[in-house]
């Protein structure tokens, strides 16, 4: 079974892959409620089915992002799927 992006960034970190999405969900919900209105509104970009994206929604925006920016050998390096 391969390792998920946020087992692999936990382990490089020393902590749990729990504590890795939390850090995630932290950082995600400081974007979405950011003072600066442009980089709020570059957050709410990211589709969600609830009221904010989860780490895992993030994740696969960020990832068709890279693609459809031309980027996605950047992929291969960071990411083991």
């Amino acid at each position: 079974m391969q390792e998920h992006i946020f087992e692999r960034m936990a382990r490089e970190r020393n902590i749990s892959a729990e504590e890795m999405r939390a850090i995630i969900s932290d950082r995600i919900e400081k974007g979405w409620n950011d003072k600066d209105p442009v980089k709020r509104e570059q957050w709410r970009k990211i589709p969600c089915a609830g009221e904010i994206p989860t780490p895992d929604e993030w994740l696969s925006y960020v990832i068709k992002k890279i693609k459809a920016d031309g980027q996605g050998s950047l992929l291969k390096k960071y990411l083991i799927w």
